[in-house]
């Protein structure tokens, strides 16, 4: 009797040689096969003007095409591990800077030796990681222009995007360069897991193909602006060698939250977030029930020393309302390590309000909220019921 497809959520970065990349993070997403992809080096044009339009006015794919392409990082991780094995994983990038900076996804050079960086049709180059978020799956990386000055792609406002407005998908699938899929935006506020566990919220999803090697590439509204970092991908499979491909589902990191964690690498090559240390589960039924549920509350955490416990239903925090766990993650990624806030929350009926001093983030889901249920698939809200997963754990 063949065995029931299930959805799966995996990482879009592609392994293309060797069988321990540290990139590939989900096996289920390597491709099956060879692929060779023969490009013919060109000599660049030095070009450093931002690729968007800022008219005002759409663009049609084949101009975000035109001017985007030459922006556009083919992102090698290589790796070698114990025991002398090795492996090679291909992601995508993105310019951000004309003197050399490129944006891709955390799990892409995970764990990577050796990073290398091919941007347009530019010679590859060695790549210096300045900093990683696992917390956001973003990376940032630096490439020695010469004095040369790149392209850019300039980044847009993701909290202005619209359900059923057009997007456009640059990357590197299965190794194939600089490859563009269209398609639109499917839904908003999406939650998605984080390579270290954490839900990273506001997340965009469309239907523009994504398949392995999309991974860190950007997605970019109808003016040429990134409004999201490609990231993750839903897929069925049949088995455990079943392999991850477009299903029309993918996941993007949304600007506003790629913009906010590269200012902080670029300066300090670190980003810090706000942690208030619950997980939770979305309140159910109408207004008067709305909320963040706490289904665990660790002991030593912020929202512990500030009185919380499992059970409480919050729903502001200070004057931003929280009406599922999602909203509650967002409302604290507003703010910063050492902030005091005012936590509103219900208790057996009653309206109460807690001061909170928001800690910052560990490295890793480990303090005691653990994220359940069936492969981190996002659904509504941070582990809301829309999402299968009975508990998310939000920042």
């Amino acid at each position: 009797m063949p065995r029931p497809s299930r959805s799966l959520i995996v990482l879009c970065s592609a392994a293309v040689a060797g069988g321990t990349g540290g990139a590939v993070l989900v096996g289920a997403i390597a491709p099956g096969g060879h692929t060779t992809t023969v490009t013919q080096a060109a000599a660049a044009a030095a070009d450093s003007r931002p690729v968007a339009d800022t008219s005002g006015g759409a663009l049609s794919a084949r101009q975000i095409y035109q001017r985007s392409k030459d922006a556009i990082a083919y992102v090698t991780a290589a790796s070698s591990r114990g025991g002398g094995s090795a492996g090679t994983a291909t992601g995508s990038g993105f310019v951000i800077s004309a003197d050399g900076y490129v944006v891709t996804n955390e799990h892409v050079i995970d764990g990577a030796d050796e990073v290398t960086v091919k941007i347009g049709d530019r010679k590859e180059a060695t790549a210096k990681v300045v900093g990683v978020d696992a917390s956001t799956d973003i990376a940032l990386l630096k490439v020695d222009t010469g004095g040369a000055q790149l392209p850019t792609l300039a980044l847009g406002d993701s909290t202005t995007i619209q359900v059923g407005d057009p997007t456009y998908a640059i990357g590197n699938p299965y190794g194939l360069d600089r490859t563009l899929t269209t398609g639109v935006i499917s839904a908003l506020h999406r939650s998605i897991q984080s390579p270290n566990g954490y839900a990273i919220n506001d997340v965009l999803q469309t239907d523009a193909a994504l398949n392995p090697g999309n991974s860190g590439g950007p997605l970019l509204d109808s003016q040429g602006r990134v409004v999201g970092v490609n990231s993750q991908i839903a897929t069925s499979s049949s088995g455990s060698g079943g392999e991850g491909g477009n299903t029309g589902v993918g996941f993007a990191v949304p600007s506003s939250t790629v913009a906010r964690v590269v200012e902080q690498l670029r300066a300090s090559g670190k980003a810090t977030h706000a942690y208030l240390g619950v997980s939770t589960a979305d309140g159910q039924g109408g207004s008067s029930t709305a909320g963040a549920t706490l289904a665990a509350v660790p002991s030593g955490g912020p929202a512990a020393d500030g009185g919380l416990r499992r059970g409480d239903v919050v729903t502001a925090i200070d004057d931003a309302k929280v009406g599922d766990a999602a909203s509650l993650g967002t409302a604290v990624d507003a703010h910063r390590p050492g902030d005091r806030v005012t936590v509103h929350y219900r208790r057996d009926g009653d309206e109460r309000t807690a001061k909170v001093t928001l800690a910052e983030r560990p490295a890793g889901t480990t303090q005691g909220a653990t994220q359940q249920g069936s492969g981190g698939q996002p659904g509504d809200g941070s582990g809301g019921s829309g999402s299968g997963l009975p508990y998310g754990l939000v920042p």
